[in-house]
Protein backbone atom coordinates (compact mmCIF):
# COMPACT_ATOMS: atom_id res chain seq x y z
CA UNK A 1 0.00 0.00 0.00
CA UNK A 2 1.40 3.39 -1.00
CA UNK A 3 1.82 6.05 1.66
CA UNK A 4 -0.51 9.03 1.34
CA UNK A 5 2.40 11.23 2.40
CA UNK A 6 5.27 12.03 0.05
CA UNK A 7 8.74 10.77 0.95
CA UNK A 8 11.81 12.95 0.66
CA UNK A 9 15.51 12.06 0.63
CA UNK A 10 18.73 14.06 0.72
CA UNK A 11 21.28 12.04 -1.27
CA UNK A 12 23.28 15.15 -2.22
CA UNK A 13 23.32 16.66 1.29
CA UNK A 14 21.68 19.88 0.13
CA UNK A 15 21.25 22.60 2.75
CA UNK A 16 17.45 22.71 2.39
CA UNK A 17 14.60 20.91 0.64
CA UNK A 18 11.45 22.85 -0.29
CA UNK A 19 8.07 21.25 -1.00
CA UNK A 20 4.34 21.96 -0.96
CA UNK A 21 3.12 19.84 1.97
CA UNK A 22 3.18 20.09 5.75
CA UNK A 23 3.04 16.33 6.42
CA UNK A 24 5.61 14.00 4.89
CA UNK A 25 8.14 11.23 5.50
CA UNK A 26 11.89 11.75 5.60
CA UNK A 27 13.97 8.70 4.65
CA UNK A 28 17.43 10.30 4.92
CA UNK A 29 19.09 8.93 1.80
CA UNK A 30 18.07 6.37 -0.79
CA UNK A 31 17.80 2.71 0.23
CA UNK A 32 19.62 0.65 1.30
CA UNK A 33 21.30 3.40 3.39
CA UNK A 34 18.08 5.09 4.46
CA UNK A 35 17.19 5.78 8.09
CA UNK A 36 13.80 4.78 9.54
CA UNK A 37 11.10 6.50 7.48
CA UNK A 38 10.05 9.27 9.85
CA UNK A 39 6.61 10.89 9.64
CA UNK A 40 6.92 14.65 10.18
CA UNK A 41 4.03 17.05 10.73
CA UNK A 42 5.22 20.66 10.43
CA UNK A 43 2.10 22.12 12.03
CA UNK A 44 2.29 25.92 11.69
CA UNK A 45 6.07 25.97 11.20
CA UNK A 46 7.66 27.07 7.92
CA UNK A 47 10.76 24.93 8.49
CA UNK A 48 11.59 21.78 10.40
CA UNK A 49 14.65 19.55 10.89
CA UNK A 50 14.48 15.78 10.60
CA UNK A 51 15.29 14.31 14.03
CA UNK A 52 17.42 11.55 12.44
CA UNK A 53 19.46 13.24 9.73
CA UNK A 54 18.95 16.96 10.48
CA UNK A 55 17.85 17.72 6.91
CA UNK A 56 16.12 21.12 6.88
CA UNK A 57 12.71 21.07 5.22
CA UNK A 58 10.85 24.24 4.18
CA UNK A 59 7.20 24.47 3.19
CA UNK A 60 6.63 26.36 -0.08
CA UNK A 61 2.92 26.77 -0.90
CA UNK A 62 3.78 27.43 -4.57
CA UNK A 63 4.82 23.77 -4.96
CA UNK A 64 2.50 20.78 -5.40
CA UNK A 65 2.32 17.95 -2.84
CA UNK A 66 4.62 15.61 -4.76
CA UNK A 67 7.01 18.30 -5.97
CA UNK A 68 10.37 19.25 -4.43
CA UNK A 69 13.24 21.67 -4.95
CA UNK A 70 15.67 20.16 -5.77
CA UNK A 71 13.44 17.75 -7.74
CA UNK A 72 15.55 14.64 -7.09
CA UNK A 73 14.84 14.91 -3.35
CA UNK A 74 11.36 13.45 -3.89
CA UNK A 75 11.61 9.68 -3.35
CA UNK A 76 9.28 7.54 -5.44
CA UNK A 77 9.30 4.10 -3.83
CA UNK A 78 9.35 1.46 -6.59
CA UNK A 79 7.89 -1.11 -4.18
CA UNK A 80 4.90 1.00 -3.19
CA UNK A 81 2.51 -0.10 -5.93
Amino acid sequence: MASRYPKFRNDRAVAEIRFGVTEFNCIGVSPPHDHPHVYINMGDNDTVLCPYCATRYRHDARLAAFEAVPPDCLFLDPEAG
